[in-house]
């Protein structure tokens, strides 16, 4: 099982690794373990925390979903960041294991994109709406590549070029092909005891250096062999 490590820290970016069912970031009255505390706890034991020298969010992994994440650690950074997301990340990589559609023949090409606009419930996940039914969508685009069929299961390669919330479960799941373990988009199975969703490489253009840095956290071992 991954834990949380350190994997690149100077003195605007740091780069992580999640595992799955931590936080990104607290939300409002949330007093447990998040990445961006833990982060915080380490800088504080190095004495490196001050009031202009902690980590900020720049994007963020759902609670469920394990590997690389970058946090800013000035505000300044921050902003640099999120500002030139788009021609900082020059590549970001997830892996997956879906169940395969049931009663249907497993014919999806072997990559491609998916393209359909996203709603979201009062719960705020996301959905691809269906029929005529009135939604307030946002664009979204998943792009894919079939790593190995299964049987049972596939393993998919994706990268976004838009970062919605709960894009790529949405997206994979309005196909027929919900993540292993994600009881939320009506999975039947939990091999994993997790959701099957894994960042498993980041690579950017350090803004400050001007250096390619790439960041890769293979997925666990048993996802192929399933």
């Amino acid at each position: 099982m991954l834990k949380f490590q350190i994997l690149f820290q100077d003195q605007n970016i740091a780069v992580i690794q999640k595992p799955a069912s931590l936080l990104s970031v607290p939300y409002s009255g949330f007093r447990g373990k998040t990445a961006l505390g833990l982060l915080e706890e380490g800088m504080r034991k190095r004495g490196t925390y001050s009031a202009k020298h902690r980590p900020f969010a720049v994007h963020r992994l759902d609670r469920e979903t394990s590997g690389v994440m970058m946090f800013a650690l000035n505000e300044r950074a921050q902003k640099t960041i999120m500002d030139g997301w788009q021609e900082i990340v020059t590549e970001r990589l997830y892996r997956a294991v879906a169940e395969n559609p049931r009663g249907q023949k497993n014919s999806l090409p072997e990559e491609g994109s998916i393209e359909s606009p996203l709603a979201y419930n009062a719960y705020n996940q996301a959905f691809v709406p269906k029929g005529g039914g009135k939604f307030k969508t946002i664009p979204a685009r998943t792009n894919y590549r079939i790593i190995k069929r299964g049987k049972f299961f596939t393993l998919f390669e994706l990268s976004l070029d838009t970062g919605r919330k709960n894009q790529i479960r949405a997206h994979l799941a309005s196909l027929g092909y919900p993540l292993a373990g994600d009881k939320n988009y009506r999975a039947k199975t939990d091999r994993f005891g997790r959701l099957a969703l894994h960042a498993r490489t980041l690579e950017f253009i350090h803004p400050w250096t001007n250096e390619k840095a790439r960041f890769e956290i293979p997925e666990p071992a048993d996802w192929e062999k399933i």
